[in-house]
């Protein structure tokens, strides 16, 4: 029950305890109404203007286009299950339901998608636009639907669009929602007709965001301007294959990889061997570096030396590329998040335990993806049901999806489960083009781009013309949208094997989502798959973006990778911007289907994926990615599961929602050993010290030992690594004194100048995650290592090696936390250091603060952390808050499915003033579960609001 109704009398809408909590909202929205009367030129909204847009959930409504009616029935979470008696009845009624719930949000997203924000947003909004119109999402959208989707596919598509559409039928802006009268948009703006693209573009956006280690292959680069080949390799480690295991442990590749094994090959499906040409960092002034495989397989040997002029390697580097990528970065940062945080620790747990391991005999699968915090929550819950399963009505499902898109993407049918996890596969590259004139060289040819014209309209100002440029083989040139890259790209410093600049050189993106696909396709498969083999051919159809799915049904549990995944020559593993006036950089084909890793049935009875390594270290042919996360959570999952099963042990379904809780340190069980050991001589900071003594190293919330340890943990990277770091990684705002001649660091002497960061704080470095948990763990048996050494500041003393730097961030720590929590030890804890805010993601973020006040919720004391399973992440280069959270968390009983749980981070609803607005946020944060009705019988007895939509 939501947290206004009355559980010891179970009253439904009418009954006297829900009127109270009716009278409540009444209240607030009466207080705000005077607040933000005046922001929506200057009018004052009555109630009836703010409850306008609320949905209809009882009585009848009449859609025309139906074939036969269709119930809509509401849990008390507002929650939508829909029954219907024909696949396109079905979609069409999906599509009205989401739009009377979410429709601002869809609104906003193919505004997103399309490039469009300036006509609902202005002038701030073009060059977002700018650079999304050059990516051209709705574009390849648009050639899917034409070229690629299939009839069926189409069909739903058009019914759900037409859905849409009934509903805004006869609408002005402050009907369907309260951001619009808001924005004073109801004069200027009405919004357009619902497309089938529309709803396809949004596959794009989430690719953008799923995107793999595009991010790494940018900061890779801009560490050359400050660091040497060996100081990067150190901030890279190896996979930890000999601790964390990979996802296929008993898999199959096919006849490839059976192939592949007895050849003998030691591959490892990671890099092999690219060298870069830049500024080293402590030895020499130029020279050439070389980026080794990372991540398994052989580790090369570094193409070139540290020295004073290598002119070998395969990229481009040093100031000018340096320059090039953070503009690059700058323009990437600012494009709206779709579903999270930019590309940057995005990951998701999801494992699936057989019959044989579990209470019930039969498998739970679990699920919680971890994205971007969002109001609303980027999911949504809904349920899609034929009345009867036939050749004419096909679906019936239920899980969560996204406003604006048909079907299901993660859940259950009456038949199987699935979930996904990111794979972080590597779908991206960078090219480094050499402009001449309206061309760019290539392979010593002048080729000319091909060019379009686009129009930016922008509200309340004159639109505003681009130009888009590609290659012969569909790149978009990046760089044209930011001027500080073609100024920079003029004066850039190559190797001498690079052509000259001429008029200069220019950035190119290729990306696997730039090419139409079939990923629509693929959603209406796996909601109606009814077996393995079904599950595998309808994953097969989602390339973009490249996901973990995992698999269950009554007998079975399996693991496949499908995606588009590019080939690449020997030359070039995808880890560093390339050459694009050279062939041999350019991707040599796709992995086949039946080549990519699966796993079915294994022996040890679970499947566990948290976007660690799909593969194991020489058992994969191809390179999947140089940039695995590093199993941390993925490990502690495994372990907790081989805790339970030992000696004969059973797995219930609430022993699957514990584990999604776990909060345990990964990081702090290494550190804090060493960190008792160190002699402290302030007795403030021996107090805070007291604290790790017996900690359990779990991070609740109300725990004061997981606030000092984060804090000391933050100000050991800060210290170690941070400082050392170039500006155009650190946090914006931290400024430094480094040296003037080289740049190599903070110093003290005269010869010094001020460098300030200039990263927002969700995106800088380090940002404290598992790979920085590997950086550590391997330096801990160097405590000599130049890593360690920092300077003096103020009081603060300096450190030569290990423990002091230790025995500082300590220090450091202690008067942080003192700052900010108190001097008494004794109120300290985790949660007031570490804060859900909820915000609402466009007026919420940037429009005036009494909307935000309306918009906006929070803040929530949370527990968990980063690299944890319950994966509250935060940065620790720009503070405590959370910045990326479970989206969601689901756990699927294949023996009742009535018996499975669920939870959405805010709620059904998108209206500010709605019931539904957050009211399953109070329970995910303590980790509860709601019931997840799926028969007839379970779904009648949960309804409280039913609506009949009519033909």
């Amino acid at each position: 029950m939501p947290p206004n109704t009355t559980a010891a009398t179970g009253d439904k809408p009418g009954t006297p305890g829900r009127k109270k909590g009716r009278k409540a909202r009444l209240v607030v929205i009466v207080l705000v109404l005077a607040v933000i009367g005046g922001i929506a030129g200057g009018s004052y909204w009555s109630i009836s203007t703010v409850r306008a847009s609320f949905p209809q959930t009882k009585g009848s409504i009449t859609l025309h286009g139906l074939s036969g009616p269709v119930d809509v029935k509401r849990d008390g979470y507002g929650i939508p299950q829909v029954y219907a008696s024909s696949d396109e009845d079905l979609f069409m009624a999906q599509g009205y339901v989401q739009a009377q719930d979410r429709f601002y949000e869809m609104d906003v997203r193919r505004h997103l998608t399309s490039g469009r924000l300036s006509e609902m947003f202005g002038k701030g909004q073009v060059k977002n636009d700018a650079f999304l119109r050059t990516l051209g999402w709705d574009r390849v959208a648009r050639q899917e639907y034409d070229t690629k989707l299939s009839a069926a596919t189409k069909k739903y598509l058009q019914a759900y669009a037409k859905g849409v559409n009934a509903y805004l039928q006869g609408k002005d802006g402050k009907d369907i929602s309260l951001e619009y009268a808001a924005l004073g948009l109801t004069g200027d703006y009405k919004p357009a007709q619902w497309t089938p693209v529309d709803s396809v573009s949004w596959l794009k956006a989430m690719a953008w965001d799923l995107r793999g280690n595009m991010q790494d292959e940018v900061d890779r680069a801009l560490m050359t301007s400050r660091l040497g080949p060996q100081q990067i390799r150190d901030l890279y480690p190896a996979y930890p294959y000999g601790r964390n295991k990979p996802i296929v442990q008993e898999g199959q590749y096919d006849e490839l990889s059976k192939s592949f094994r007895q050849s003998g090959a030691t591959g490892g499906g990671q890099s092999t061997t690219t060298g870069t040409t830049g500024t080293t960092g402590t030895t020499g002034t130029t020279g050439t570096t070389g980026t080794t495989g990372t991540q398994g397989g052989a580790t090369g040997t570094p193409q070139g030396s540290t020295g004073t002029t290598g002119s070998t390697g395969s990229s481009t580097s040093g100031s000018g590329l340096t320059g090039q990528l953070t503009g690059l970065y700058k323009v990437l940062d600012d494009i709206p998040a779709a579903v999270g945080v930019n590309g940057q620790g995005i990951g998701s747990n999801s494992w699936v335990v057989a019959g044989s391991h579990t209470i019930t005999g039969q498998p739970l699968l679990a699920n919680d993806p971890h994205l971007g915090p969002a109001l609303p929550s980027v999911w949504y819950q809904m349920g899609l049901h034929c009345r009867t399963v036939s050749a004419t009505c096909q679906y019936d499902v239920t899980g969560y999806t996204f406003a604006g898109m048909p079907g299901v993407v993660i859940g259950h049918n009456a038949d199987i489960a699935w979930g996904l996890t990111n794979s972080g596969v590597d779908v991206t590259d960078l090219y480094l083009e050499k402009l001449t004139g309206d061309g760019y060289l290539y392979d010593g040819k002048v080729r000319p781009f091909r060019t379009r014209e686009e129009t930016i309209k922008v509200a309340g100002g004159p639109s505003k013309k681009i130009v888009v440029r590609q290659t012969a083989d569909g790149m978009p040139l990046l760089s044209d949208r930011d001027d500080e890259l073609v100024q920079v790209g003029k004066a850039a410093t190559v190797n001498t094997a690079a052509p000259d600049r001429g008029d200069g050189y220019g950035v190119a993106l290729r990306w696997t989502a730039l090419d139409p696909g079939t990923s629509m396709d693929a959603i209406f498969a796996l909601d109606k798959a009814s077996d393995w083999s079904g599950f595998r051919s309808a994953a097969a159809l989602f390339d973009v973006p490249s996901q973990n799915l995992i698999f269950a049904d009554s007998k079975h549990i399996g693991y496949t990778l499908p995606g588009k995944i590019p080939t690449r020559s020997a030359t070039d593993d995808g880890s560093i911007p390339a050459p694009g006036w050279d062939s041999k950089y350019r991707w040599t084909g796709f992995i086949k289907q039946n080549e990519l890793p699966y796993e079915f049935d294994p022996e040890r009875g679970y499947i566990v994926t948290a976007n660690q390594a799909v593969v194991g270290k020489g058992t994969y042919p191809y390179t999947l990615t140089t940039d695995w996360g590093y199993g941390t959570r993925s490990q502690r999952i495994t372990d907790l599961i081989e805790s339970k099963i030992k000696d004969g042990g059973k797995i219930s379904t609430d022993d699957m929602r514990q584990m999604q809780l776990d909060n345990s340190s990964e990081i702090a069980k290494l550190l804090v050993p060493s960190l008792l050991k160190i002699n402290l001589k302030d007795k403030h900071v021996r107090e805070a010290q007291k604290l790790l003594e017996g900690w359990d190293y779990t991070q609740d919330a109300d725990s004061a030992a997981a606030a000092y340890f984060n804090a000391v943990w933050r100000n050991v990277l800060k210290l170690a690594f941070g400082n050392k770091l170039p500006k155009e990684l650190r946090v914006k705002g931290q400024c430094l004194w480094v040296d003037k001649a080289d740049n190599t660091g903070p110093v003290d002497d005269d010869t010094k100048v001020r460098e300030c960061g200039t990263r927002d704080a969700d995106q800088a470095q380090p940002d404290g995650g598992d790979r920085w948990f590997e950086v550590v763990r391997t330096l801990m048996d160097k405590p000599d290592s130049d890593w360690w050494k920092t300077s003096r500041s103020g009081t603060r003393p300096a450190a030569e090696n290990r423990d002091q730097l230790f025995a500082r961030a300590m220090i450091d720590a202690r008067w942080e936390l003192t700052a900010k929590l108190g001097k008494d030890i004794d109120t300290w804890s985790w949660g007031r250091l570490h804060r859900l805010f909820l915000k609402n993601q466009t007026l919420g973020t940037g429009g005036p603060e009494a909307l935000q006040y309306v918009l906006n919720r929070g803040p929530w004391k949370l527990g968990g952390g980063e690299a944890t399973v319950d994966a509250t992440g935060w940065n620790a280069a720009g503070g405590y808050n959370v910045v990326w959270v479970p989206s969601m968390r689901m756990v699927v009983n294949l023996a009742d499915l009535d018996k499975s749980k669920w939870i959405n981070l805010t709620g059904a609803s998108g209206h500010a003033f709605s019931a539904h607005y957050t009211d399953q946020t109070g329970k995910w944060t303590k980790g509860e579960l709601l019931p997840w009705s799926f028969s007839d019988k379970a779904v009648g007895k949960s309804t409280t609001d039913t609506l009949v939509l009519k033909p």
